[in-house]
């Protein structure tokens, strides 16, 4: 008879897309509100995107060309926008934390907005959506009076740019570096959660009060924050 820690939880592949744009105002991402009534991440705004269907592998099946395929198809249907792979930029990896209901394996990719092409959600999955600058979508989620529901990893991709002026930037900024990798290690704290990710002094250890430099998001009563020094 299997126990419960036995049993091995399904890690779906998935892909995502960081849609950005210069707005008038500087470099703006796109951020599209899942419908309320929906089960996983309702209310929540995040990136385009889903699980990698079987569809989306080619002959060779290999993996990354499948998330490749996911992300364009993601992108069309849920914004109503075409992208190519050749837009593509590789910006991160990120797989759900041991314990979680669901988990993924998401590839987050970078892509530009060049030909002014007009966003369509479908009103049905995706409710609404919304061009931001990364600094007005963390300064938003972060007060009671600005409600922007966030998710750990669509909260460190805005912040990864949210420095940047303009869209070239954060290509040559992203294109320049290689993807970076997040396995969160979960740990309670007072109130909420603090993840913690590779190069923090307590990832190995799962240690939130290990000496040393930070890598970590914190959770608490439904608020990030984001730390990331030596």
């Amino acid at each position: 008879m299997l126990e419960t820690s036995d049993i091995v939880e399904p890690v779906y592949p998935a892909a995502t897309v960081v849609l950005v744009r210069d707005g008038d105002a500087g470099l703006e991402a796109l951020l599209v509100q899942r419908n309320k009534t929906v089960q996983h991440m309702g209310g929540m705004w995040v990136f385009p995107g889903g699980k990698v269907d079987e569809a989306d592998y080619p002959d060779d099946r290999d993996d990354y060309r499948a998330a490749v395929n996911a992300a364009i198809r993601e992108t069309q249907e849920e914004a109503g926008v075409n992208v190519t792979a050749e837009q593509l930029v590789y910006l991160s990896h990120w797989t759900t934390p041991e314990g979680a209901k669901r988990r993924f394996a998401t590839w987050f990719f970078l892509t530009i907005l060049e030909d002014g092409q007009e966003v369509v959600v479908d009103g049905g999955e995706i409710a609404r959506h919304r061009w931001v600058s990364p600094e007005t979508a963390i300064f938003e989620s972060a007060h009671d009076d600005h409600p922007l529901r966030l998710m750990p990893p669509t909260y460190v991709s805005l912040a990864d740019i949210a420095d940047c002026h303009s869209c070239a930037q954060a290509r040559e900024r992203m294109g320049g570096r290689e993807a970076v990798m997040y396995a969160p290690r979960m740990v309670g704290v007072d109130d909420g959660i603090c993840f913690l990710y590779e190069g923090d002094a307590g990832y190995d250890s799962v240690a939130v009060d290990a000496e040393g430099g930070r890598h970590r998001l914190y959770m608490i009563n439904n608020r990030l924050d984001y730390i990331r020094h030596p």
